[in-house]
């Protein structure tokens, strides 16, 4: 059965974008620093590592803000894979390409896991993260933590009921100390222990 995966760039103080992010600002205020580690995403190390695995992805869960912020990037998010957007209220007209729109959380992860068979599903989206992780759907987290505080924004797990979640690190991968700092990067990957 398919891994559903959380993968989300965010600064140390737990932001997901900067402040005033809209569909034309979509990381808001100072927020596309996070994504600095991109620029090494084709080389070896570990950056190279995660983005490759990020592409060999089978299918995409998003949130409708995030889907919206991004362009919707222009119908496919790589290679054609399927696209969920999890969302309350389903926009009129065909969606484009492999995207299809889904109101209920738990039958976004049950078509999202069957599109990508015993692959991996990507998840985008503070508010699809919380949704699944409510549902009990999310299996893991993939967070690149960049050593940056943008103090306001977006958080990742703003709003989260007052109940424990408990984690198992799976992997750590940290970019060289000697890397430029402004592209410095720790991709941790967490588990999602279940009771």
């Amino acid at each position: 059965m398919a891994l559903i995966r959380l993968y989300m760039t965010m600064s140390l103080d737990g932001y997901v974008a900067g402040p005033e992010d809209g569909p034309d600002a979509p990381m808001g205020i100072g927020g596309f620093r996070l994504f600095n580690w991109l620029d090494r995403r084709h080389d070896p190390g570990p950056s190279g590592q995660v983005y490759g695995e990020v592409l060999a992805t089978r299918a995409v869960i998003s949130g409708r803000r995030t889907y919206e912020h991004a362009g919707r990037w222009q119908g496919d998010h790589h290679d054609g894979v399927p696209v969920f957007v999890l969302t309350h209220e389903v926009p009129d007209g065909p969606p484009p390409g492999a995207v299809r729109y889904v109101t209920d959380v738990r039958e976004c992860a049950e078509r999202a896991r069957a599109a990508a068979g015993d692959g991996v599903v990507m998840v985008h989206g503070a508010g699809a993260a919380q949704a699944l992780l409510r549902a009990g759907e999310l299996d893991e987290l993939e967070l690149h933590l960049v050593p940056v505080l943008l103090g306001q924004g977006r958080r990742l797990f703003e709003g989260l009921p007052a109940e424990h979640v408990e984690l198992e690190l799976l992997r750590r991968l940290a970019t060289p100390r000697d890397e430029d700092p402004a592209r410095q990067v720790t991709h941790l990957r967490y588990r999602v222990r279940r009771p």
